[in-house]
């Protein structure tokens, strides 16, 4: 379970996330949408302990692992695919992993259509095999909370019917899963849950509800409302 109580998430103390108070159930798959600019990304970073500028308070429980977005990753760096993907599980393996560990490390490869990629660079993987990658990663991490921030960005249709199977999956398996997306349509047909943001909470709770028509327009006139440089956050009256 993850729970958040008068989350307030900053930059500089100037406002991403107001005042978010609710809970992520055990086992629960929740998507986040809204604007851009609207915190989404903030406020998984917050979650899972990597943003500290926040007023409120944050329960965790249990392991959690992060996708963090593609472009905030460097490709270039030289190391296989193999090696990429075990970092994942890096506290069971440690720098010399044992070979039956090599052999999980293989089998994540092959649940994310990678069979055979162990060895070949990441630098040289399209988009949509670097986010494959990502998510042999996820695999070894074997985390029951997952936050993943826009997992489907800059794939092909394929790819994204592949990787939401593996979420499903791992829903059904019982982990808790959060995701930043843009999509609504799929929103609506695979995520039971979701919180619609706008900075400031619109809508929490079962999709059909959340994404209501009033709410898509409560999203929409909070988010013109946004100013350039906003004020301080305070506590609303």
């Amino acid at each position: 379970m993850i729970a958040v109580h008068d989350l307030t998430c900053m930059h500089d103390r100037r406002p991403a996330v107001h005042h978010l108070t609710g809970r992520f159930a055990p086992g629960s798959l929740t998507a986040i949408v809204g604007p851009n600019g609207a915190g989404k990304t903030t406020l998984l970073r917050t979650l899972a302990g990597l943003h500290t500028d926040f007023e409120g308070t944050v329960t965790r429980g249990g392991r959690i692992a992060l996708l963090p977005q593609s472009p905030m990753l460097d490709r270039q760096f030289p190391i296989t695919c193999a090696d990429a993907a075990a970092m994942g599980a890096w506290d069971r393996m440690g720098a010399f992993r044992p070979y039956d560990e090599r052999d999980h490390v293989e089998e994540a490869l092959d649940l994310v259509g990678l069979r055979g990629f162990g060895k070949r660079l990441v630098g040289t993987l399209s988009a949509g095999q670097f986010q494959r990658l990502l998510f042999a990663r996820l695999i070894l991490q074997d985390a029951p909370v997952m936050l993943l921030d826009e997992p489907f960005t800059a794939v092909d249709a394929r790819t994204e019917a592949d990787l939401l199977r593996l979420i499903l999956r791992w829903h059904h398996d019982g982990r808790t899963i959060v995701a930043v997306l843009h999509d609504l349509d799929l929103v609506e047909r695979s995520f039971p849950d979701t919180l619609l943001l706008a900075r400031d909470p619109i809508a929490w709770g079962p999709t059909a509800e959340t994404l209501s028509a009033d709410n898509r327009q409560r999203a929409r006139l909070a988010a013109e409302a946004w100013a350039e440089d906003p004020s301080v956050c305070v506590e609303p009256a």
